[in-house]
């Protein structure tokens, strides 16, 4: 089952949204009009009664992406590999030492979440029929520990496109 969050902008119209519900329907999915950067958890709290709804239903098979123990920087890689179909993330130096001091001094068992610009989603590859390997540069992390977050926000940069022969059409 899959449920939609609209992430709603001020300067979004009604025809909008409502074109956006009405093609995630279209789709057998429900879309969810979220606005919690200005409600704070009150905007959001449709969205987590379906999830709570799909979740207690049974007709989730919810398996998590990585196990808590997995390392910073793996958990990063594989939301790469499996969300994104990247072919790897990369990171400076810096940031793999900030992920392993955060991992010495207990958050190791954090999940990872990527903070995303706008122009992200424009900037990543059209995967279908794609004869290009593209890896995820990581260009900042946090602990959002300080935030009271539960989570370690990672900030994805640019794409790195590189040629691929496939050995099997996509």
């Amino acid at each position: 089952p899959v449920v939609v969050a609209i992430n709603h902008f001020t300067t979004d119209t009604e025809t909008e949204i409502q074109a956006m519900k009405d093609f995630v329907k279209a789709q057998g999915a429900e879309a969810i009009l979220c606005k919690h950067w200005a409600q704070g958890s009150a905007g959001i709290e449709d969205l987590a009664k379906k999830v709570v709804e799909i979740a207690e239903s049974g007709a989730s098979q919810f398996s998590p992406l990585y196990p808590d123990e997995m390392p910073l920087f793996e958990k990063v890689n594989t939301i790469v590999k499996r969300i994104y179909r990247g072919d790897e993330a990369i990171a400076d130096k810096s940031i793999r030492d900030q992920l392993h001091a955060w991992e010495q001094a207990g958050y190791g068992n954090l999940p990872v979440c990527p903070a995303q610009g706008a122009v992200l989603g424009k900037d990543l590859p059209q995967r279908t029929g794609s004869d290009r390997r593209f890896v995820l540069s990581i260009v900042r992390a946090e602990n959002g520990q300080g935030r009271r977050a539960a989570a370690a926000p990672f900030f994805l940069g640019r794409f790195l496109f590189t040629p691929l022969w496939r050995s099997r059409p996509s």
